[in-house]
């Protein structure tokens, strides 16, 4: 899976716990831009939910 800079932040700041508001306030984006973000992690991981997510990110060595 290939990710954006963007979605490897993401990725990372969802790997560390922090909420979808924490993640857009860390970030300085909106919330809306923050979910879409997620739901494109998610279509291109292949997974319905955040430990799918972080599952598959370990798997693939994309989680620092």
């Amino acid at each position: 899976m290939t990710l954006t800079f963007r979605q490897q932040q993401i990725l990372d700041l969802i790997a560390s716990e922090q909420t979808t508001a924490e993640i857009a306030h860390t970030l300085g984006v909106s919330v809306p831009t923050v979910e879409t973000h997620r739901r494109n992690l998610f279509r291109k991981a292949g997974v319905r939910s955040v430990a799918g997510l972080v599952k598959e990110a370990m798997r693939q060595g994309l989680i620092h």
